[in-house]
């Protein structure tokens, strides 16, 4: 069977497992944005009853291997009551593993923050949460987005591992598709590129994000100036009329 007959006959299902990693990738990626959000301002709090469950989680889940996590999940953890669906095992791993990362990255970004920054907002009585809200958190979010869109192109790959607990992901496809093949069209071409494609797409989405976060702190063009076909000629100073003053004097 030559590669192309192949790839017509397991289409359907190369599919159909495309689509389930691309879902785990959304799915996950999100919670684990909020995960790590939670989790690196309780890590950066200087409450040690937040502070101190926050590290204990990150730790855990940093220092345990997903492969591991995923097998208790699944196979373990029914031999104490909760069963769960292989769906949901896969995105709890996923979420918890990646969000301790990301935990990570928001919290030094928080700290990223210029000190001035934070003295501002003592000085005018802010409340933690308006503070966290209007002037430190959109200043770190655009600091801590490219280690985000770093993790989370690390979580699509890593939702490859997901077949162990029975999901038949794209990796999965892939590898039956190199019985009726061999290892170099399934995985080198097929697999390479799809992959590839899905990265290169979420990574330009998140370049976006981050584009749209700094534009509002004022450090870069809007993404309509990004986006637009036609370049945005930028004024300089040179272009600016000279004021006249009152009497015809300049």
């Amino acid at each position: 069977m030559d590669y192309l007959d192949a790839l017509i006959m397991h289409g359907p299902r190369l599919w159909d497992g495309l689509l389930l990693t691309i879902q785990l990738t959304v799915i996950s990626g999100l919670l684990a944005f909020i995960v790590a959000i939670i989790l690196g301002l309780m890590a950066g709090s200087t409450n040690l009853l937040l502070r101190i469950p926050a590290r204990i989680i990150i730790e855990f889940f940093r220092g345990t291997s997903l492969l591991v996590q995923l097998m208790w999940l699944f196979y373990v953890l029914p031999l104490f009551g909760p069963s769960l669906e292989a769906m949901l095992v896969a995105v709890f791993g996923l979420t918890l593993n990646y969000g301790a990362y990301g935990a990570e990255a928001v919290r030094a970004s928080l700290t990223s923050v210029p000190e001035g920054q934070w003295e501002a907002t003592v000085a005018l009585s802010m409340s933690w949460p308006h503070k966290m809200r209007r002037i430190i958190f959109p200043q770190a979010w655009a600091l801590m987005l490219p280690s985000l869109t770093n993790l989370w192109v690390h979580l699509l790959k890593g939702s490859s591992i997901v077949y162990i607990i029975g999901m038949s992901e794209f990796t999965f496809e892939l590898l039956q598709l190199r019985r009726t093949t061999d290892w170099f069209f399934s995985l080198a071409v097929v697999g390479l590129v799809v992959y590839f494609l899905i990265a290169l797409v979420l990574t330009q989405l998140m370049r976006l994000l981050e584009a749209r976060a700094k534009f509002k702190l004022g450090r870069g063009p809007s993404l309509r100036e990004i986006l637009s076909p036609v370049p945005t000629a930028k004024k300089s100073p040179d272009d600016q009329p000279t004021p006249v003053l009152p009497g015809g004097a300049r």
